[in-house]
């Protein structure tokens, strides 16, 4: 069940990607329903005159409504899934090593996206709300890999147990990505990836005219349609830029990471978890260029998700992988309490 759901977390992650990227994250102007019918969008001819009476200020466009309605029911069968395993979770808790802690964060994070979902169609996708709405599915995404490597016998801990030095570079590498992951989430949802069409210059300028106090406003009040971006062209290079230069930073220690652990250990573990962080963080460098000289098609950029995704994944496998080294095992717990009865026999 964790398997199916973590494959459906990746699926609607992507797919809310895809909905943004489309233009499509107003295509239901309502929620949780379609133009008032809670099972489909608008498709016949009467449907969709009924809608557009009942919502004039947005006609309905049924490609952007199919897009939206898809990925409802995508996210919402991954409700339904992570409810399942929390349920399971609480009824088994008596047996050992059973997670319940985590399946039931996970079923009040998937709470919270749905409203975050719903406030992002109500407040007309207000930037911090998308942006947040994208960090909460990535967050979602990560605690089912979580629960899912913890059930997992893949790490070799006996043989990395010298390398949990690494945990904290490794930690500050994960939260460097979702800053970054974060960030792209910002440029996104302000409509500025395409501010700077060049590369790797912006508007043909190292440093072009930038408003950085506009680009970074978290909250502009209610009441506005952010649809297309409200910044003004100086604001969204501020964003873009900011963005690149994110990822500059973390290729950077991502790569160096990677490769020093690699080149650190003989471990199995470690070494397959760098090889692809180092992987797919030049993918995802490859990616982001791409985008922009080739003018930003639109499943590059969901790649672009995609690939961040699966960076972040393997990330997380590394932190897992280096946690559990610290971790003494089962002949390690037996020889400390073998050792605590031979000294308390002698002093007795």
């Amino acid at each position: 069940m964790v398997c199916i759901a973590l494959i459906l977390a990746l699926v609607v992650v992507v797919l809310g990607a895809y909905v943004r990227l489309s233009d499509a994250g107003l295509g239901c102007p309502d929620w949780p329903g379609c133009y008032g019918n809670m099972t489909r969008w608008p498709a016949t001819k009467a449907e969709v005159e009924r809608a557009n009476r009942a919502f004039p200020q947005r006609p309905v466009v049924a490609s952007k409504a199919i897009k939206e309605m898809v990925h409802r029911y995508f996210a919402g069968s991954l409700g339904l899934l992570i409810l399942a395993l929390a349920v399971t979770a609480v009824r088994a808790r008596r047996r050992p090593q059973q997670p319940v802690a985590l399946p039931l964060a996970l079923l009040f994070l998937v709470i919270f996206q749905a409203l975050l979902g719903m406030w992002t169609v109500t407040l007309q996708l207000k930037p911090v709300i998308v942006m947040g709405h994208l960090v909460g599915g990535f967050a979602t995404l990560s605690l089912l890999w979580w629960l899912f490597l913890s059930g997992s016998t893949w790490a070799n801990r006996s043989r990395i147990n010298a390398l949990t030095r690494y945990r904290t570079f490794a930690f500050v590498g994960t939260i460097i990505l979702i800053c970054q992951i974060a960030l792209g989430g910002w440029t996104s949802a302000n409509y500025a990836a395409a501010a700077c069409p060049d590369f790797p210059t912006c508007q043909s300028q190292w440093w072009p005219h930038m408003n950085f106090s506009e680009a970074f406003v978290l909250w502009r009040g209610l009441g506005l349609n952010y649809e297309f971006g409200v910044l003004d062209n100086p604001a969204r290079m501020a964003v873009h830029v900011t963005h690149r230069l994110g990822a500059l930073v973390t290729a950077v220690y991502l790569v160096a990471l990677s490769s020093i652990l690699f080149f650190k250990t003989r471990g199995r573990a470690v070494r397959t978890t760098s090889v692809a962080v180092l992987v797919l963080t030049l993918l995802q460098i490859l990616i982001g260029i791409s985008n922009v000289i080739l003018g930003f098609p639109l499943a590059l950029a969901a790649a672009h998700t995609a690939a961040a995704a699966l960076l972040l994944l393997s990330m997380l496998t590394l932190d897992f992988v280096l946690v559990r080294a610290a971790e003494p095992t089962a002949q390690e717990v037996s020889r400390a309490a073998a050792m605590y009865t031979e000294t308390k026999d002698v002093f007795s």
